[in-house]
């Protein structure tokens, strides 16, 4: 068998080749790489021998790889917003219109409230599940907070179903009453919520399930969850629940007491 220092110069040929758009090239490409594969995949410790000793001899081919790893991730990676920055208030601002009053969204409680207290949640989410008990805490004692419910699927194929069913409620339920039991139901059952939890949930507080099944055909189920994706994205909001009170963004739970005091801090302003 011809050893692998001798192979080298046609597996590097290989990738000088993948370059070359040309017949003769691809027809000299099929010849050798079956060649290199099959020697390389034979014999892994003399390429864990040749990699490891290049790599020693050329250093800067991996401090360069792994610069454009990092680069290429960076770019990936969505920028964060720093906590009560003025960038983050800036943020706010712009999307004002969508995040308080889009048409593509729950609101609940006083909708002329002096304060809106805007939550980003997932029906999969357990810390949500626990935050259920502060939000109607502070609608039932606060008669001028206005909350809107946004709804965030980042839990994968199965909150993405229940939102879509939630939405479809939505759609159906514009007073919010029927809308507030389902979503009480769907925050208060247990194991995996997805879209027959949801369904049932529906059917359980009096939905019509005909109407419900054609809306979650509608271009509304999409737009709200595209518009939702979107806004998460410009204010920098990852996870579940977040809120969104005056200029400030909390992400996390952090109890009814924690949310006063920042429904307070926006009315003093």
């Amino acid at each position: 068998m011809t050893p692998l220092r001798h192979l080298l110069p046609a597996f590097l040929a290989i990738s000088a080749i993948s370059f070359v758009g040309s017949a003769t090239a691809e027809t000299q490409r099929s010849e050798i790489e079956p060649v290199v594969r099959e020697y390389l995949a034979s014999h892994p410790e003399d390429v864990q021998a040749i990699v490891k000793d290049y790599l020693l001899k050329n250093p800067e081919i991996l401090r360069d790889a792994l610069g454009e790893l990092i680069k290429k991730q960076a770019a990936a990676k969505p920028a964060r917003i720093a906590p009560d920055s003025a960038e983050q208030k800036a943020a706010i601002r712009s999307n004002a219109q969508a995040l308080f009053d889009s048409a593509h969204q729950v609101v609940l409680g006083n909708p002329r409230g002096n304060v809106t207290l805007v939550e980003y949640f997932d029906y999969n989410c357990g810390y949500c599940r626990r935050a259920l008990a502060d939000m109607l805490s502070l609608l039932q004692g606060d008669g001028n907070l206005r909350v809107v419910l946004k709804e965030f699927p980042v839990l994968g194929p199965a909150s993405v179903e229940a939102a879509g069913v939630s939405i479809a409620v939505r759609i159906q339920d514009p007073t919010g009453e029927k809308y507030l039991a389902f979503h009480r139901r769907l925050l208060g059952s247990n194991g995996r919520v997805d879209k027959a939890t949801a369904l049932a949930a529906a059917r359980d507080v009096g939905l019509d399930m005909a109407r419900l099944e054609q809306d979650l055909s509608s271009d509304e189920v999409r737009q709200t969850l595209e518009e939702g994706r979107t806004l998460a994205k410009a204010l920098g909001i990852s996870g579940t629940p977040s809120y969104v009170i005056g200029d400030a963004i909390i992400p996390g739970a952090m109890g009814a007491a924690g949310l006063k005091e920042k429904i307070a801090l926006a009315r003093s302003r």
